[in-house]
């Protein structure tokens, strides 16, 4: 069993830090607000993973994975979601293109907690995934139930220690993306990429 688990860690690692909405989500608030509202993002993402293990165990992400239309629903307002986000990052830097330099430093509006949670539980393709792929990494010396669980919590725990440590390396360099001419490019980069995986979210099929 400890050989299943230590593969199924490897894996979720692995696939942690495959570069996502998450770490856009993250990048922009963590820039934009410093690192205490970057990891309260964060503190958000984490939780909607739980949100989503609850539902995974208790069965109701599969009902969602297999149902076309609740998925659809959710995709679609997962992927209006994100593209809202990108857009606000995109006129922010427009406005900040007229203003004066220190108030180019306006933090984003809305609580940076929230933001992280809606993202993610706005996120189907983490239903597919925990029901599709963690099955077949549970421990097989565990209860289903109690495996699923267990490669939840491991999960977590993995996305916050992986997005906390990226937040709190980006804090180092603090000074640098504070610069009107640097953020204004962060913005537009971040916009960007969240309108773009908006997009990707909405074409994709479960």
């Amino acid at each position: 069993m400890l050989i299943q688990l230590l593969t199924a860690v490897g894996v979720l690692a692995v696939l942690t830090m495959v570069p996502g909405p998450d770490m856009a989500v993250v990048t922009k608030r963590a820039v934009a607000s410093g690192w205490q509202d970057g990891l309260r993002t964060v503190g958000g993402i984490t939780a909607g993973l739980l949100v989503w293990g609850v539902l995974a165990v208790a069965g109701l992400a599969a009902v969602l994975a297999a149902s076309a239309t609740a998925y659809t629903v959710v995709k679609l307002a997962g992927a209006g979601y994100l593209v809202l986000l990108g857009v606000q990052a995109l006129l922010q830097s427009r406005r900040n293109r007229s203003q004066e330099p220190a108030a180019a430093l306006t933090p984003p509006r809305g609580n940076p907690w929230r933001t992280g949670l809606v993202s993610n539980v706005l996120n189907p393709k983490i239903a597919v995934f925990y029901t599709g792929l963690l099955p077949t990494l549970a421990p097989t010396g565990l209860p289903a139930h109690s495996g699923m669980a267990l490669l939840v919590l491991v999960h977590a725990m993995l996305t916050a220690v992986w997005l906390g440590g990226y937040v709190l390396l980006l804090s180092k360099a603090r000074a640098f993306f504070e610069k009107p001419a640097v953020r204004r490019g962060m913005d537009r980069a971040t916009g960007t990429v969240l309108i773009g995986f908006g997009l990707k979210v909405a074409t994709t099929q479960p």
